[in-house]
């Protein structure tokens, strides 16, 4: 009896552009991408937090500091990088309770936590520049 062997046609190469992720998955990887800036640069954010604190010519430092709009273009970054991760938790604790896990609703989860953090990133922001 001939054996037959069906090959799939795998490509060659991974073509990264050709990739269409899901908004759920953009959400997922946007999550990781925010939570290792927010660790690359909680030195940063520290020594910021002890220039603001430890005397009157320190303080003067930080506001000089904070001050030069390519600083604050970062921290306006980092409030995103914030207040995604922290919208995206709560979506992915809610998965993990296995609430809102069927695909429309984990779709629908996605986009309320894109609009919600791009949101409060625009209203705490312009509230603090």
């Amino acid at each position: 009896m001939a054996e037959i062997t069906l090959q799939k046609k795998r490509p060659k190469y991974l073509d990264v552009a050709k990739i269409r992720l899901p908004l759920p998955g953009i959400v997922s990887i946007l999550h990781r991408v925010s939570g290792a800036g927010l660790f690359l640069f909680l030195p940063f954010l520290l020594w910021l937090l002890d220039r603001s604190l430890e005397s009157t010519a320190s303080f003067d430092q930080f506001k000089a500091v904070v001050g030069n709009p390519l600083t604050k273009l970062l921290l306006l970054g980092l409030l995103w990088a914030f207040l995604h991760h922290f919208c995206a938790g709560i979506r992915f604790v809610l998965l993990d309770l296995h609430k809102g896990i069927e695909l429309p609703c984990a779709r629908r989860s996605a986009s309320i936590v894109v609009i919600v953090s791009l949101v409060l990133t625009v209203v705490i922001g312009v509230t603090l520049w």
